[in-house]
């Protein structure tokens, strides 16, 4: 089934234009960059309209960058050239999230694509908190991300060799400092306590939407055991999500994110434009072979962690077992 739907995946890939493979996404994340400068200027001026103008921008950019950017890059969905590849990968995840590169692909590569929902290997359980309650973790806890993402960094530089350690490091203090240097000089903050805010304000922006689409879309759904795990296409099929079109999500994160889940997770080098392209495609061939096409609200799923907490995110799920499908 799943050569099936690749072959047909693939004729519409390889009848697309580069535009639609990866230039819509790449001119996403470039007018990403160049509205950053905008944003920076707005926060010189007393005026409040202005003040939090900026402070959007600044915020959807960082989210943009470091979302839809680092999750194209990661999965070389940006560029055919391996070298320009890695080049990405390092900004956008390195510089721009201040996370180790290596580290970030290998969780999300390796682990959550080649294990989605396997209990204990890629079942998003770095998500997981279980010594809080429902409303801190969905609602509170988010906040601490910025502040929580570089102190996890340091942690992984401990376990990586010498040379990526100091590499990883020097990228990350770029960034945060960069960042930091622009609030003071260009936006003209006055004491390093206001700068230091402002970034943590920028960086919390969309951090709620963040945390939420990353379990909502897995958690709640059939988990499997390590060593029964289905083949691939009912994994995917059973085991991931898709939430709807949300023109603001749509742009900062992607459609891989968001409305086109399944597909990308089917088809992970796909950009998130091609997601969207073949959508139709494969929520077609699911329907003609009668396989699960996981569809819901982002307020029907807010509602259902809300009301099923303890079940999703503290205990243990029940393992799936799926008889005569492997």
């Amino acid at each position: 089934l799943l050569a099936e739907l690749e072959r047909q995946v693939q004729g519409v890939v390889r009848a697309s234009s580069w535009w639609q493979r990866r230039g819509v996404d790449c001119a996403i994340l470039a007018l990403s960059l160049l509205a950053v400068p905008a944003g920076f200027l707005c926060l010189r001026f007393e005026n409040v309209l202005l003040f939090a103008t900026g402070i959007a921008i600044l915020g959807v950019c960082h989210s943009t960058l470091t979302v839809k950017g680092s999750h194209l890059a990661t999965h070389s969905a940006l560029t055919q050239s391996k070298r320009w590849s890695k080049l990405w990968m390092l900004f956008f995840v390195e510089v721009c999230t201040a996370f180790p590169a290596e580290d970030g692909k290998y969780n999300h590569v390796k682990m959550h694509h080649g294990y989605t929902n396997v209990v204990g290997l890629g079942d998003s359980s770095t998500w997981k908190l279980p010594s809080l309650n429902r409303y801190v973790y969905m609602f509170l806890a988010p906040l601490s991300i910025p502040i929580l993402t570089p102190l996890v960094a340091l942690g992984r530089l401990r376990t990586v060799e010498l040379r990526l350690a100091l590499r990883s490091l020097g990228l990350i203090s770029l960034g945060l400092y960069s960042q930091y240097w622009l609030f003071l000089n260009v936006s003209g903050f006055k004491s390093p306590s206001s700068a230091l805010a402002c970034m943590l304000l920028t960086r919390s922006l969309l951090v709620h939407p963040y945390l939420h689409v990353n379990i909502f879309q897995h958690l709640g759904l059939p988990m499997f055991a390590p060593d029964k795990k289905p083949s691939r296409i009912y994994m995917m099929s059973l085991g991931v999500l898709n939430l709807p079109r949300l023109p603001v999500l749509d742009w900062v994160f992607g459609h891989s994110l968001i409305s086109c889940h399944v597909e990308h997770h089917l088809f992970p080098e796909l950009s998130d434009n091609m997601c969207l392209k073949v959508k139709p495609l494969v929520s077609q061939f699911f329907r003609e072979k009668q396989l699960p096409y996981n569809e819901d609200s982002y307020l029907a799923r807010l509602r259902l962690f809300l009301s099923h907490y303890e079940e999703f995110m503290v205990h243990a799920p029940p393992i799936t077992e799926l008889v005569g499908v492997q």
